[in-house]
């Protein structure tokens, strides 16, 4: 899939010293990654020799087989695609070197060398082996017939774009100046780490905290490859431990002390590092202060057409319920700690709140009863209003009353229906002429639902905002805002209506996390609050609620007639590509790749994906006008719309061309994956 390179880590079974058996174990899993369409192959530190040679490292026989060894990898690996990066002892200017020889296509495309040599501890590398500093500028070193570049200063281009890697070995990830914060500075966007590292109690937890944080802070991928059990265990252990980064998170690793050789394979988002190192300007800025001299050796790659990592359906979510559960925390904590601090340069405000029995509104009363805990204010200080208009359903009624009962808040009902008639009427809208009550107008509008329009809608959204900033100036009170950052995106608000208040709590969070953050309350905080089993039976019955705006007459049926979904599209779709736009910068022909890799075909074809991103394209850029003048809000996440801090859009700009890209994209029939399911990843 464009903007994907495939990256392979391979843990042979290696055998100790017994050079011509590692060779065609390396070989048999170079072979396996050619045949998983891998760009690109790392193998362990020394892998041909072994690591714990030891003094045999200097003996002549060995050196001689293993030069053989790699000389005859380079003929068998001709035709096959990857560039397989393998660890060897090499000889250069009466020295030897612990080394990463990289080859492709028969040809050996350049040697690195480890540049810090541990000799601490169980460590004694120095014994052998003599630092990759000291080999001279421009050097090159001769391995049988084949002659290539030697030194620290190397970096692997490919012809995929964005696509450079990077080498080091085993302790370089271990100091504080490791050469890979140079080559990612150089434009290496993978980095392979071939490693031995002998296994202590703790020491994967570390591994992988290095990794992350140098994948992280690099913008990169890190492919990291340690030896496995067929090394010595004179004195030490070794556990097969590999494992792929990108951009701080682990994408796929091995089964750790298999005593078989393995091979693991994950596709890097080469679009999305490219996009956070032009994001991030710092990273550009450290990489110019610490240029140092590179030589870049160029090699053919072919583009890979599916895809082999999952796409999760719910980005937002975390897949792990622990970690779900830690990130609801840390979301509910953030709003309601924002708030609070809000109140506190204030004074001692009540908190006024239109609930409407939704999922918004609830969370905004959650929030805001935690604010309120934290000042030390009764929580009768939030005042909880409903205002039941034309579409208001008897159960959304009933809940919103039962939740701020349930919540320990103040409650009152004020009807917007009579003064939406009077406005209505006062401007000759055809819902309103010559009707003598609201029952005669609802009656018309079930009879003439075209008359339902945007100017009938707006008008309730309207009046509700006037209602609460009323309230607020009667009671010395601020209007906490209900609005999630998915109808921001879509500029699902009324202008000057349900768009604006004092504070915004939900303005970070998006719709597909808020049901699963009141689940959390439900199930973790409600215990601890004023009547907790009637807050966990109210909370339950909002889940189960249809999402609506409630704006148009419920059915003969009494049952509510706009769904908010059926007109602007399933939020998990919306959610979907908001979080790929502004999170990667992704283009929409990405989006809609993913998006194929993501949701089965069953749900939604290709038509429907085209069409709902075509939706949120255009929602997304003409409601630019009314995120530049929200209201101030807490930044929960990674993806925030504030127009004072993260999303800075010109109320007039076009989508045109994202909408060309959309008219054009055609699903690959090679992009759905074995590793996606029909299961959401939360």
């Amino acid at each position: 899939m464009k903007g994907y390179a495939r990256i392979a880590a391979a843990i042979p079974a290696t055998t100790v010293a017994d050079i011509d058996t590692n060779r065609e174990r390396t070989l048999a899993l170079w072979r396996e990654a050619d045949r998983a369409g891998a760009n690109a192959l790392v193998f362990p530190e020394l892998c041909l020799s072994g690591y714990s040679i030891r003094d045999l490292s200097l003996n002549t026989t060995l050196l001689d087989a293993c030069e053989a060894s790699l000389s005859a990898l380079i003929d068998a690996g001709e035709s096959l695609e990857p560039v397989a990066i393998v660890g060897l002892p090499v000889r250069f200017n009466h020295g030897l070197y612990n080394c990463a020889a990289v080859i492709h296509k028969g040809k050996l495309l350049g040697m690195v060398p480890k540049a810090f040599l541990p000799n601490y501890r169980e460590f004694e590398e120095a014994r052998w082996f003599r630092a990759g500093f000291d080999v001279t500028p421009n050097a090159t070193v001769r391995i049988g017939r084949h002659e290539a570049a030697f030194g620290l200063d190397l970096l692997f281009e490919s012809s995929l774009p964005e696509f450079t890697l990077g080498v080091e070995i085993c302790e370089d990830m271990w100091v504080q100046n490791p050469p890979s914060s140079f080559q990612v500075s150089a434009g290496a966007t993978v980095v392979c780490n071939l490693s031995a590292s002998n296994f202590t109690i703790g020491k994967a937890e570390l591994r992988r905290l290095l990794a992350r944080a140098a994948s992280d802070r690099g913008k990169c991928a890190y492919v990291y490859v340690a030896a496995g059990p067929g090394e010595s265990s004179t004195d030490v252990s070794f556990d097969a431990d590999a494992f792929i980064c990108e951009n701080g998170h682990v994408l796929v690793q091995s089964q750790r002390f298999q005593r078989t050789g393995q091979l693991i394979v994950q596709d890097v988002d080469l679009e999305l590092l490219s996009f956070e190192r032009r994001s991030t300007t710092t990273f550009g800025d450290c990489a110019r202060e610490f240029q140092q001299p590179i030589r870049c050796i160029s090699f053919e790659s072919k583009q890979a057409e599916s895809l082999v990592r999952q796409v999760s359906r719910t980005p937002f979510l975390p897949r792990d319920p622990e970690t779900l559960a830690s990130r609801c925390w840390e979301m509910f904590e953030i709003q309601s700690n924002a708030l609070a601090t809000r109140m506190a340069a204030i004074g001692k405000p009540k908190l006024i709140l239109g609930v409407s029995g939704g999922l918004d509104s609830t969370q905004a009363a959650l929030v805001a009863a935690a604010a309120l805990d934290l000042q030390a204010q009764p929580r009768s200080d939030l005042l909880c209003v409903t205002m039941p208009g034309f579409g208001t359903s008897e159960g959304t009624r009933d809940n919103a009353e039962a939740l701020a009962q349930a919540l320990g808040a103040s409650f009152s009902q004020v009807s917007i229906s009579e003064a939406s008639r009077t406005v209505l009427g006062a401007i000759n809208h055809p819902s309103a002429t010559d009707v003598g009550s609201v029952d005669q107008l609802l009656t018309r509008l079930r009879e003439y639902p075209e008359m339902g329009d945007v100017t009938l809608e707006n008008v309730q959204a309207r009046l509700r905002t006037l209602l609460l900033m009323t309230q607020a100036n009667q009671h010395g009170g601020l209007v906490v805002g209900t609005g999630d950052l998915s109808e921001k995106a879509l500029g699902w608000s009324t202008y000057a209506g349900d768009h604006i208040a004092m504070y915004d709590v939900n303005a970070g969070v998006p719709k597909t996390l808020i049901q699963f953050v009141i689940r959390w309350v439900a199930n973790e905080r409600a215990s601890v609050w004023s009547d907790q089993d009637s807050l966990r039976e109210t909370l339950f019955a909002i889940l189960d609620t249809p999402i609506s705006p409630e704006l148009l007459p419920a059915n003969a049926d009494g049952q509510i007639a706009q769904l908010t979904e059926e007109h602007i599209g399933p939020y998990e779709l919306h959610d979907f590509f908001l979080y790929h736009l502004v999170r990667h910068g992704a283009r929409p022909a990405r989006i809609l790749d993913l998006a194929r890799v993501a949701f089965n075909e069953s749900q939604y074809d290709d038509e429907a994906l085209k069409h709902w991103i075509s939706v949120f394209i255009r929602r997304f850029f003409t409601h630019q006008f009314k995120r530049s003048c929200t209201a101030d809000g807490p930044k929960v996440g990674n993806v925030a719309l504030s127009p004072r801090s993260d999303w800075r859009m010109p109320s007039d700009a076009r989508p045109d061309t994202w909408l060309v890209d959309v008219a054009t994209w055609r699903a690959s029939k090679t992009l759905k994956t074995e590793t996606s399911d029909d299961k959401a990843l939360y």
